[in-house]
């Protein structure tokens, strides 16, 4: 028997219409996502700049929302054209919004206030408060007062839509006290939090008498990440840290007494003390040695993605079983491409398992599986690739004529990106309509031009191509967002000029109206 045919967009909304379901409550929604997949890719659809903007400062995108000034204007573009959602009041610049989070709203859980129920943005301020801002009208909903004793500066999920992780910068000391040998103690430190209602697990301190001189430390997963110049990465629980070492449980807007001082957690000005003090070196979970830091885990089971730890093997990828560190069959992964940017590669956020590795000219998309008659180990091969568009030929002979008349033939291999070939830039992961967008640059004349394809996630299938109207600068910072039926281009440029173009699903109907026009 062939393949099942899939219904076609009229059968599937004549279906919806009539409530032809199964009883599984996410039917209907997968059957929208699967509408909406098909007009996305048919290829009467088309994806029209609709709005083009300049900025000061920089340009954040989050769900159908795009951030202006520092966080502090917030315009939807889910309309047909962008319009304002609100502008909150201008603020100093010790109040001004340095990070921020979006939260939305958990399944099944009760919560206290109708507005819990809606999106919220989670803010980081300059002077150390925790804000939970609307997402559509831009009013604080609640605001917690960290500390006074550093200066908290970043905001991450630890899990995500569950846990924040709020980080201080680094603690290095000032210019004398380093001129004076004056050791650091606290190196820095993270506020874990747990989102709506918010609540306080702790403040721990990252302390260099126990973990030495590290270039940075984070929280992923309940998991301390803590890296070192060397290269060298060490995992530890951190829940066996908060059960080891936490001095007292604090609770948000209760009075506390902390060394001779009164005062509310989470208010001003006695903020939330660090009440999870390392004392002596944590269980070891897990540690490895990685040229910059560069580590993953991912896969089924767990694997890591690392580099050796020698500059020369920059470029070259080993993939490993977490849990003994055998190098799966054909773990050593490396796509042997001269070019001035480096590969990159990663687990595939789909949860598959996969992993995509992209380079100037090919993006493979790997999978993990297990070796026949040998369920303990596993090898990488190939699931699908795709190729840039390039002119075979480029790679070429050179003709020169010699004062005496000699033609001397000189042959020359171009770099893989090359700006005149066709060059793959950023490879992402739309979830809701399972596509692979890849946008691939080609330098023409003078400029840069873009394009965004769409591919099947499950066969790399060239789905759709959309063209950039705008110029795209190799050596600016881009970022491009796919989302649903929105494509969104930030572009930052010399003098922190930020700009953002903003493309919607439009059908083409000139087709149409020229049949009307020949027939009237």
């Amino acid at each position: 028997m062939g393949p099942t045919r899939k219904p076609n967009v009229c059968r599937r909304l004549s279906r919806r219409a009539l409530g032809c379901f199964s009883r599984d409550a996410g039917v209907v929604q997968r059957t929208n996502l699967g509408i909406l997949r098909a007009l996305v890719c048919q290829e009467s659809t088309k994806f029209k700049n609709v709005w083009t903007t300049h900025s000061k400062s920089p340009i954040a995108y989050e769900r159908g929302k795009i951030y202006f000034d520092n966080y502090r204007r917030c315009v939807s573009s889910v309309a047909s054209e962008p319009r304002k959602l609100y502008e909150m009041p201008k603020c100093s610049k010790s109040e001004k919004i340095e990070d921020a989070l979006l939260w939305e709203c958990p399944v099944g859980e009760i919560l206290a206030n109708s507005s819990d129920y809606k999106s919220s943005l989670i803010a980081l301020t300059a002077h150390n408060w925790l804000l939970r801002i609307s997402a559509t009208t831009g009013k604080i909903l609640e605001k917690i007062y960290l500390a006074s004793y550093c200066k908290f500066r970043y905001l991450s999920w630890d899990t995500p839509q569950e846990i924040i992780a709020v980080k201080s910068a680094q603690n290095k000391g000032s210019a004398v006290a380093r001129q004076a040998g004056i050791q650091q103690p606290v190196l820095l430190y993270l506020a874990v939090f747990r989102v709506l209602p918010f609540s306080l697990v702790g403040i721990l301190e990252i302390n260099k008498k126990i973990f030495g001189n590290i270039t940075d430390a984070t929280l992923s997963h309940g998991i301390l990440i803590v890296m070192y110049s060397s290269g060298l990465v060490r995992l530890y629980s951190f829940q066996a840290i908060t059960e080891q070492f936490m001095q007292q449980k604090l609770d948000l807007g209760c009075a506390c007494r902390w060394g001779g001082t009164t005062g509310t957690v989470g208010e001003a000005p006695f903020g939330i003390p660090c009440n999870i003090k390392i004392t002596d070196m944590p269980p070891l979970l897990f540690e490895v040695s990685s040229l910059e830091n560069a580590f993953q885990i991912g896969g089924h089971p767990w694997h890591y993605i690392i580099t050796p730890n020698k500059k020369k093997q920059k470029g070259v990828f080993h993939i490993c079983a977490l849990k003994d560190n055998s190098l799966a069959k054909n773990g050593i992964q490396e796509m042997e491409c001269c070019s001035l940017e480096s590969d990159w590669i990663y687990f595939h956020p789909d949860a598959s398992g996969r992993i995509i590795h992209v380079g100037p000219n090919q993006v493979k998309v790997l999978k993990l599986n297990e070796i026949e008659n040998n369920s303990s180990q596993h090898q990488i091969s190939e699931d699908f690739v795709i190729l840039a568009n390039r002119d075979k030929n480029k790679n070429e002979n050179l003709f020169t004529v010699t004062a005496s008349g000699r033609v001397v033939k000189k042959s020359f291999n171009l770099l893989d990106d090359d700006p005149e070939q066709e060059t793959f830039k950023i490879v992402d992961y739309e979830d809701e309509l399972d596509l692979l967008s890849v946008v691939a640059v080609t330098q023409i004349d003078a400029e840069g031009k873009a394009h965004l394809d769409f591919h099947c996630n499950e066969y790399g299938t060239l789905l759709k191509s959309i063209p950039l109207v705008e110029s795209w600068d190799v050596t600016y910072s881009h970022e491009v967002y796919f989302d649903r039926d929105l494509v969104l281009h930030i572009e930052q440029k010399p003098n922190r000029v930020f700009s953002c173009y903003v493309y919607q699903m439009v059908c083409d109907t000139g087709e149409e109206e020229e049949t009307i026009n020949r027939g009237s």
